[in-house]
């Protein structure tokens, strides 16, 4: 472990020196695997956060969960220089390439944006032009990871929309809802992408990609180009 850095207060950021050796692909999930002294483990899966750079740092954005054991181990046990073991990458149906990226749409309720963001962290560094949309539904600003960093990828990166949603407070900037999201909602964004998406990408709970996925398709989204992926129960 690396480093250590809080997005939000139930969110952390644990970065990994894995080696330069080590490449995934924007989407892509790392295991986790905890060890007790007595034999007992325990395995999660983790989305990664950070941009393909072959640079041997990969991050991972953990939220801690009222029964997650492993969740509150990493929360308030883990420190900066402790050996954890990973398993990965992992994963190939929920990953954007960024040599066929075509037209994105991104939709992520909570942690469930953390795949999503090394998608657009990749577009950002790379040299792919096709436009893409991030929608992130939170409770709050507070409760919004990465939502300063996607402000300003809006603002700087050509091609590349960010909308928010909150459902426990206003928006901060007038582009931005505060309800939950819907199809209407879908429409705007969708305005704002300029055409339609080949590839639309959903993540969150259960509840968040049904709605989500539901919103969608109302919206004129073909199913087969959606890619949802589902954390929890």
């Amino acid at each position: 472990m690396s480093s250590i850095l809080d997005r939000t207060p139930s969110i952390k950021s644990f970065f990994f020196d894995v080696g330069t050796h080590f490449r995934h692909i924007a989407g892509q999930h790392m295991v986790v695997r905890l060890t007790d002294p007595d034999g007992y483990s325990v395995m999660r899966s983790y989305s990664i956060a950070s941009a393909p750079a072959g640079d041997g740092i990969i991050e991972l954005a953990i939220e801690r969960l009222a029964d997650g054991e492993v969740s509150h181990f990493f929360h308030d046990v883990v420190e900066v220089g402790d050996a954890i073991e990973l398993r990965g990458p992992l994963g190939g149906h929920f990953i954007w390439s960024a040599e066929k990226p075509g037209t994105s749409l991104l939709i992520g309720g909570g942690s469930g944006v953390v795949p999503l963001i090394s998608m657009a962290r990749q577009r950002r560094t790379g040299s792919a032009g096709e436009p893409m949309g991030l929608l992130l539904s939170a409770r709050s600003k507070d409760d919004a990871p990465f939502f300063d960093e996607l402000v300003e990828m809006d603002a700087g990166t050509p091609g590349f929309s960010f909308t928010a949603t909150f459902t426990r407070e206003p928006p901060v900037r007038a582009a931005d809802f505060d309800r939950r999201l819907d199809e209407d909602m879908i429409r705007v964004v969708l305005g704002r992408l300029g055409q339609p998406p080949d590839c639309t990408f959903i993540c969150g709970s259960n509840r968040f990609v049904n709605a989500a996925a539901d919103s969608v398709l109302a919206a004129g989204i073909p199913a087969e180009t959606v890619r949802t992926e589902r954390y929890g129960g």
